[in-house]
């Protein structure tokens, strides 16, 4: 297991370099430093009232939506990311953004321990991370033990029957994988460039993916002790996932007209239970 997630550390050591220099603007650099929000219209509509919040951030990459939920009215923020590369970055955007904000270098999985047992009002989970942890039960009981009774966890991520299919350039999806991956066996991929469109190559291309039904998310959720507050399907995704998606606002994409529909992202909502 360890040498899956150390090849994966070194794939998003590579990512974090290219997206903290990216030019492609999908990462929206620009607007974070000065002093607004890289969140999409779907999580920014969803995460409800955050004003004078303690909030953490797991699996936060280059820092940049961490910094833009203190700008949104955040009291705290805290980022999390196990890539060395993505946290020097997160730090440094947050100098030069003038936010205040803390990130740690750990492992989700040690997020409790590295985070000295501080407790949050919420927990950010976004767009690209639950599919690259071997153990959803884990990353469950990680999230509850850093809710406050009443505090709230916002999960939004791609949605594991997307993950499923290939897309071919005439539009057609194929059936590729199966609906969930055993922890020993994760999916292997080879890619050469990341996902924003920058032409700079990788350098270690190889990456290892868990696709998680939702089903053993909500489970694994509920039997962390969390309470189910929504659970919502969409048919819209933050970046390209098939060659003929079309976008349909900013950094939003959907299938092609006439193509079938199939929910391309999902989120939840869970809550950790006031103390009796």
């Amino acid at each position: 297991m360890d040498d899956y997630l150390k090849t994966n550390l070194l794939n998003w050591d590579d990512r974090a370099a290219l997206h903290a220099t990216d030019t492609t603007g999908s990462y929206r650099i620009d607007r974070v430093l000065s002093g607004g929000s890289s969140l999409h219209a779907l999580e920014a509509g969803e995460i409800g009232e955050i004003a004078g919040k303690d909030i953490v951030h797991l699996q936060c990459h280059i820092g940049l939506d961490t910094l833009s939920l203190k700008h949104l009215g955040a009291r705290s923020v805290t980022g999390l990311d196990f890539s060395p590369v993505a946290i020097a970055a997160a730090r440094d955007f947050a100098v030069k953004a003038g936010t205040q904000a803390t990130f740690v270098e750990a492992s989700v999985y040690d997020a409790a321990t590295a985070l000295e047992g501080q407790t949050y009002d919420m927990v950010f989970v976004t767009w690209g991370a639950i599919h690259w942890l071997p153990d959803i039960f884990r990353w469950a009981e990680v999230v509850a033990s850093l809710l406050r009774p009443g505090g709230r966890l916002y999960l939004l991520d791609g949605h594991p029957q997307m993950y499923q299919y290939e897309g071919a350039e005439n539009g057609r999806l194929s059936l590729a994988y199966g609906w969930r991956t055993p922890a020993d066996a994760p999916l292997l991929f080879e890619e050469t460039h990341t996902y924003t469109g920058d032409e700079r190559p990788l350098t270690h291309q190889r990456m290892y993916e868990w696709l998680h039904p939702i089903s053993h998310t909500v489970n694994a959720l509920l039997k962390a002790g969390l309470t189910l507050d929504f659970l919502n399907e969409h048919e819209i995704l933050a970046w390209r996932h098939y060659p003929d998606m079309i976008e349909t606002g900013e950094d939003q994409f959907e299938q092609a007209p006439g193509q079938p529909r199939i929910p391309l992202s999902f989120s939840i909502g869970a809550s950790k239970p006031l103390s009796r």
